[in-house]
C-alpha cells in the first residue's frame, strides 16, 4: 500500500496515546521551563551534556566507528546481495532515493555548518594535528576534521546497520516500523508491548525533535540575517517568525501529501538546485583550490582517521572533553539522536533495495557527496580568507554561521543573486528534514503501520512553535537546545546498540536462505 493511501486512511483512534503523552508532555515543560526561567534550564542542561560528553563519548565515539566497519564487512557476506522490503524491484528510481537519503542530513545542518566548520578549523587548528592556525598548513587539517565529523562515520550511523534490521523484523517478520524494533533482539515481545517499547520510541522521538528543531532556528536567524544584510529588512523577532512560519507551513505540507509526492518533489528540487549551485562555485570561483582541498583534505582523513575517530586528547576514559565536548561529541550525539528515526525513513524509501546498495550509499556514496559539499563551500570561505585575511573570518567572528555562509557568497561572481539562491536553497533543505521527520515521528506514534494526517500537522507545527519560542528568548534559546540534543542521544544510543551484532547475524541467515532456495531450484 503506498504511503499515501496509509496516511489518508488513518485517524487519532490508532494513535499510541501513552507515547503521545510522554513525548508532547515533555517538550511542552522543556519549553514552558525555558519561558518561565532561562537560567535554570540553562545550569540543567549544562550539568547534563557535561555529564554525558564525559562519560559517553568515549562510547559514542567506539559505537560509531564499528558501525562503519561491521557495514563495510557485512557487504562482502553473500546475504547482502538479498533485497529487503517484499520487493524485488525498487520502489523509488535511483535518483529518487538518493535525493531524498541525501537530503536529511545535510538539511539537518550541513548548509550552516558547510561555511562555518571548515572556517573554525582552519582559525583554530584542531588539537590533533598542531599546525599553525590561518596558514595554507591548517586548510587540509581543517577539511579534514569537518570530514570527519560530515563522513563515513555520521552517516553510517543514520542507518547503514538500522535500517537493515528494520526493514527485517518490520516486512519479513510483521514488527512496528519503530525505534522499540532495535531493541527485538534483545528484550524479544517485552519490547515491543509494553514500557520498554515506549521509553525506546519517546526517547527517540524527543531526540529528533530536538535535532530537528535546532535546524529550524537556526533557519529564522540565518534567513533572518541574510535579508536584512541583503535586502535592508531589519533582523528581528517578527522577521524570524515569519521565515519559520513559511517554513513549517512547507514541510507540513509535504509531509502531509505523504513520501510520493511532498517529500520526495521537495528533495527533487533541492538536489538540482543544490546542484546548478555547486557547479557554479566550482567554476566561478576558486575552483583549483577546492579541488585540492577535496583531495588533500580526503588525504589527511585517510592517513589520521582512526586516530581521528578515537581522538580523546587529555580526557582520557572519562575526564573533562574540552574541544572533544563541543566538537566529535556534540556532532556524534546529534546524529546517534537521529539514527532510529533516520532508519525508520530509510527503510520506508529503500524498499526493493539490496542490504548493500543500502549500506553502500549511506557508508560512501553519501559521506563522499557530502564532503564534497564542503569541500565547495568551505574550501571557498578558506580560499578567500588565504587571498584577503580577515574577508571572511571578521564576519565570522563569534561563530557567526549566517554571516560567514554570506560572507562566502558575497565574494563570488553574481554574489547578491548567489546569495538569495543559497538562502532559498537552505530553507528547502531543512524543509526536507522537516517534512521527512515529521512523517517517521506521526509513524512512531501509531499503533498500526499508518501514518495519521492530524498527527503529521501537529508534530509540524509544534517543532515551529518550539523554534520561535526559543528563538524568542534570544541566541541563548537555541544554543541550550543545541546541547540538550547530546543529552537526549545518551538513551537513544543504547537503543542502537544491537545494531552492532543483530545486522550481521541477518544478512547471514538471508545468504543461507539464498542457497537454499538456489538448491531447491536447482534439484
Amino acid at each position: 500500500m503506498s504511503d499515501d493511501k496509509q496516511g489518508g486512511g488513518a485517524d487519532l483512534g490508532h494513535i499510541n496515546k501513552p507515547l503521545f503523552a510522554i513525548t508532547g508532555g515533555f517538550i511542552l515543560v522543556f519549553c514552558l521551563t525555558a519561558l518561565i526561567d532561562l537560567d535554570l534550564l540553562s545550569g540543567m542542561v549544562d550539568t547534563a551534556f557535561g555529564w554525558s560528553a564525559r562519560f559517553f563519548g568515549l562510547y559514542w565515539q567506539v559505537l560509531l566507528l564499528a558501525t562503519f566497519l561491521i557495514g563495510l564487512v557485512i557487504c562482502f557476506l553473500p546475504g547482502a546481495k538479498a533485497r529487503l522490503g517484499g520487493r524485488e524491484t525498487p520502489e523509488f528510481t535511483l535518483f529518487q532515493w538518493a535525493a531524498m537519503i541525501m537530503c536529511t542530513l545535510l538539511a539537518g545542518g550541513g548548509v550552516f555548518w558547510a561555511a562555518g566548520e571548515p572556517m573554525a578549523h582552519f582559525l583554530s587548528s584542531p588539537p590533533l594535528f598542531g599546525v599553525e592556525s590561518s596558514t595554507p598548513e591548517a586548510a587540509y587539517p581543517a577539511m579534514a576534521q569537518s570530514f570527519m565529523h560530515w563522513g563515513f562515520l555520521a552517516w553510517a550511523i543514520l542507518g547503514s546497520l538500522t535500517t537493515v534490521m528494520l526493514m527485517h523484523y518490520h516486512y519479513d517478520k510483521g514488527l512496528p516500523l519503530a525505534p522499540r524494533t532495535l531493541l527485538y533482539p534483545i528484550f524479544g515481545r517485552h519490547a515491543i508491548e509494553g514500557p520498554i517499547g515506549w521509553i525506546a520510541d519517546a526517547s527517540c522521538i524527543i531526540a529528533v525533535v530536538a535535532g530537528t528543531v535546532g535546524p529550524i532556528g537556526f533557519l529564522g536567524l540565518q534567513v533572518s540575517y541574510g535579508l536584512e544584510t541583503l535586502f535592508g529588512i531589519p533582523d528581528g523577532f517578527g522577521t524570524q517568525a515569519v521565515v519559520v512560519a513559511g517554513l513549517v507551513a512547507l514541510y507540513t505540507i509535504s509531509a502531509v501529501t505523504g513520501l510520493s509526492r511532498g517529500i520526495q518533489f521537495l528533495s527533487r528540487v533541492n538536489v538540482i538546485l543544490a546542484f546548478i549551485l555547486l557547479a557554479f562555485i566550482l567554476i566561478a570561483g576558486p575552483t583549483v583550490f577546492i579541488l585540492e582541498a577535496f583531495f588533500g583534505g580526503l588525504g589527511t582523513y585517510a592517513t589520521n582517521f582512526f586516530s581521528m575517530a578515537l581522538f580523546r586528547g587529555d580526557a582520557g576514559l572519562f575526564g573533562d572533553p574540552g574541544w572533544l565536548g563541543w566538537w566529535t561529541v556534540f556532532f556524534w550525539g546529534w546524529f546517534l539522536g537521529y539514527g532510529p528515526m533516520m532508519a525508520m525513513f530509510i527503510a520506508r524509501v529503500s524498499r526493493g533495495r539490496s542490504v548493500r546498495a543500502i549500506i553502500i550509499m549511506l557508508s560512501i556514496i553519501a559521506p563522499l557527496v557530502t564532503n564534497f559539499w564542503f569541500s565547495i563551500v568551505g574550501g571557498s570561505g578558506i580560499a578567500f580568507e588565504l587571498a584577503e585575511p580577515g574577508v571572511v573570518a571578521t564576519a565570522f567572528e563569534g561563530f557567526n554561521l549566517p554571516a560567514a555562509l554570506l560572507a562566502i557568497t558575497q565574494n563570488l561572481p553574481l554574489g547578491f543573486l548567489v546569495s538569495v539562491l543559497f538562502l532559498a536553497l537552505t530553507t528547502i533543505f531543512v524543509a526536507t528534514t522537516g517534512d521527512s521527520m515529521t512523517y517517521v515521528i506521526s509513524v512512531a506514534m501509531s499503533d498500526e503501520d499508518r501514518s495519521s494526517t492530524p498527527v503529521r500537522v501537529f508534530w509540524g507545527v509544534a517543532m515551529g512553535a518550539m523554534a520561535l519560542i526559543l528563538i524568542s528568548l534570544g541566541s541563548g534559546g537555541i544554543s541550550k537546545l543545541q546541547s540538550f540534543i547530546v543529552v537526549t542521544a545518551v538513551p537513544v544510543s543504547l537503543v542502537l546498540l544491537p545494531s552492532i551484532w543483530d545486522p550481521a547475524r541477518i544478512v547471514l541467515a538471508l545468504g543461507r536462505q539464498r542457497r537454499e532456495a538456489a538448491a531447491t531450484a536447482a534439484e
